[in-house]
């Protein structure tokens, strides 16, 4: 579980609120027709720009920000490095039982076509051509944020020009110009609230975490096939950190 993300849309909420509470309390910063407005024009915007099924599955695709786990992956280069250890001892046929050590689905799926044997451009082609698709994925997921987000506000200002339509048909008294305005501002603030504390940084989380992602997807992709080609475990070790920092590089060897 992420708790940075569960921090910060905390924190930006609670600070938000509060700031309405010590000013003149959350009872005007609440009009339904506005919600409405804001709401329901951005949910008929995404519907309008993607496939049903992307854009009922938001929720649960913007969770994943919080709820899916990635692997560390200096973790990972170690736990590749000891694999090639025992194929370069043992046999690549050794991993065969080593494959109840590993959760990762695509990793299982690397070490159990490298096991069968099949030809390493044949297993180099399923691993990327399935990367690519999972990025292709999470590219739309983020798309339905991003739309969300770049819509938000335009709801908001055509609710506000509601608002002042209304209220400009009822200039004769000009003790309601005041509330009237306020209530018209009202969907902008919607708007903004939207895009900025939902729709952009869960957008930008969900981007960050799918290039987290990728990265260990290639991690797994170089050790498996400098496994199957049969690869001294330090030559395999020195590839894969190749994919890190320098701070982040560990070595089983020194």
């Amino acid at each position: 579980m992420d708790i940075a993300t569960i921090v910060g849309t905390l924190l930006a909420y609670i600070l938000v609120v509060s700031a309405m509470l010590m000013g003149a309390g959350i009872g005007p910063y609440i009009d339904i027709p506005s919600v409405l407005i804001v709401i329901g024009g951005v949910t008929g915007i995404v519907f309008m720009s993607f496939p049903m099924d992307k854009a009922l599955g938001l929720i649960k695709f913007a969770m994943k920000t919080i709820k899916y786990p990635l692997d560390d992956p200096a973790s990972l280069i170690s736990q590749l490095v000891e694999f090639a250890v025992k194929a370069r001892r043992d046999g690549i046929l050794s991993l065969e039982s080593a494959e109840d050590e590993v959760k990762d689905e695509f990793l299982k799926k690397g070490i159990r076509l490298a096991v069968d044997g099949t030809e390493p451009e044949v297993i180099k082609n399923i691993l990327e051509t399935e990367l690519e698709y999972m990025v292709s994925r999470h590219k739309l997921g983020a798309s339905v944020l991003g739309c969300m987000e770049a819509f938000g506000p335009a709801m908001g200002m055509i609710g506000t020009l509601i608002g002042l339509v209304a209220m400009l048909q009822s200039m004769e008294d000009p003790s309601t110009i005041g509330p009237a305005m306020a209530v018209a501002l009202l969907t902008t603030m919607y708007g903004a609230m939207l895009a900025n504390l939902f729709a952009g940084p869960f957008r930008i989380k969900i981007e960050v975490r799918s290039g987290q992602e990728q990265l260990l997807r290639e991690i797994m992709i170089g050790g498996i096939m400098a496994i199957q080609a049969g690869d001294n475990p330090r030559i395999v070790e020195q590839k894969l950190n190749a994919y890190l920092p320098p701070s982040q590089r560990k070595s089983q060897f020194d």
